[in-house]
């Protein structure tokens, strides 16, 4: 089967490309841009890929091989309901769906038993511990992860295994088409209001997967938020558990509570002890762009929701103390406008702030567009006085230089893909 991946460099429909070649099928894909997930693909072996998601380069593609399945991000469905290739493959006759449609499918074809990890913040790093601690049991597992992994693929299909770790997101709704055999729920905090406009709406859509789970690890913070009743189907910890925090040695709190349920859920797949889960999570080496050391003393986090930011701020505040500046890229302006009361004081406890330019991805044409001088007018006074609008440029980078050689952590809140802060910080840092 020739399947055709729509959105191939992003971090959900990249992983699925991997899977799906491992699986043995044909993979072809675009992207309206280059960006460094591309060129990851193209040294995994996926290299029949087309910058610029036109109907000409489908109709070649399709020409060379014919495609069975288009599947597509919900990005590329949202910024152009009427795409090129999707007029390609409608009028082809090609069977197109979302990622989610042919995940479920892969799951049914390959009997995989799904392990999805759900949340607002911090579904990434939690998956890969998931992934991390099998791994080390010497489970068999496949997977798909948001960010590279310095002990496997984003994306992984073993023959023999039982399970399918899947970072299961909730926007768009993506994680409503699964009924996982275990669900992780690592924090509800209403998000995306493009797509659930009321807080209500969002968590009716988290009691909804709960309700398709055989089985759910979660916060009783969380519980209390959907207003559960008890039952066997839940497994309820408490977050403020002294054995988390005496148990546990990874850095940042929000590590210790994610590694926390992680080892929970082996207790409940395997004969294993406590100690034994513990001490393998306690060696967990973390996870491309959580609180990843470009050069010494320079950070990047994905961080772009208050919950996530405060994590990542916690941590930096651990490892620096009060030494902790900040360089900010908001994903997305409609996001900005969504949290604008949140971020008055969000970044009242750090030393010095830098923001750029927000990274534009499925934007509300209705809503002003931002600049860093804007953004920098929401903060709080005592902020505004330590806060720079900046831009990704020369005078940016020598303030970065600047502060490191100061032994200042300089903390890049980075959201986006190619273009991105991140992308700019690895060039101009590691040249």
């Amino acid at each position: 089967m020739h399947i055709f991946f729509s959105g191939i460099g992003g971090t959900a429909i990249g992983p699925l490309a991997l899977i799906a070649k491992q699986a043995g099928y044909t993979v072809s894909g675009s992207d309206k841009q280059d960006s460094s997930y591309i060129r990851y693909l193209y040294d995994q072996g996926i290299t029949d890929v087309h910058i610029g998601q036109s109907a000409e380069s489908i109709a070649a593609v399709h020409a060379h091989q014919p495609i069975d399945w288009l599947v597509y991000s919900s990005a590329v469905a949202i910024e152009q309901p009427d795409a090129p290739e999707f007029v390609f493959c409608r009028e082809q006759g090609v069977k197109m769906s979302k990622r989610d449609e042919f995940l479920s499918h892969f799951l049914d074809e390959k009997q995989l038993k799904l392990i999805a990890v759900a949340g607002t913040h911090g579904k990434t790093t939690t998956t890969a511990m998931m992934i991390w601690l099998m791994k080390q049991l010497d489970v068999p597992v496949s997977y798909s992860v948001g960010a590279k992994i310095p002990f496997g693929e984003m994306g992984h299909f073993e023959l023999h295994s039982e399970y399918f770790i899947y970072e299961a997101d909730e926007f768009d709704r993506n994680f409503l088409y699964f009924h996982p055999h275990l669900s992780i729920i690592t924090g509800i905090d209403w998000d995306h209001p493009d797509i659930y406009p009321t807080r209500n709406e969002y968590n009716d859509a988290f009691r909804q997967f709960l309700s398709q789970s055989q089985h759910t690890i979660m916060w009783h913070a969380d519980a209390t938020t959907l207003d559960l009743a008890v039952s066997d189907s839940q497994t309820i910890l408490d977050e403020n558990d002294a054995a988390i925090e005496a148990s546990l040695h990874l850095p940042g709190h929000v590590n210790r509570l994610n590694a926390w349920e992680v080892a929970q859920a082996g207790i409940r797949l395997f004969d294993k002890s406590p100690e034994e889960l513990i001490g393998i999570l306690n060696a967990f080496p973390g996870v491309a762009r959580r609180f990843e050391q470009i050069v010494p003393g320079l950070y990047t986090d994905y961080a772009h929701t208050p919950p996530k930011i405060r994590g990542a701020l916690q941590l930096a505040h651990e490892v620096a103390g009060d030494n902790v500046v900040v360089v900010y890229e908001g994903l997305h302006n409609t996001r900005q406008h969504f949290i604008k009361d949140d971020l008055k004081t969000l970044f009242d406890s750090v030393k010095n702030l830098y923001i750029v330019p927000s990274y534009l991805a499925r934007e509300d044409p209705t809503l002003a567009l931002w600049t860093p001088a804007d953004l920098r007018k929401l903060l709080s006074t005592e902020t505004q006085t330590k806060t720079v609008a900046s831009q990704m440029d020369d005078t940016l980078r020598s303030a970065i230089g600047h502060h490191l050689d100061s032994g200042d952590l300089v903390l890049c809140l980075s959201a986006g893909g190619g273009g991105s802060l991140d992308e700019w910080l690895r060039r101009e840092f590691k040249r």
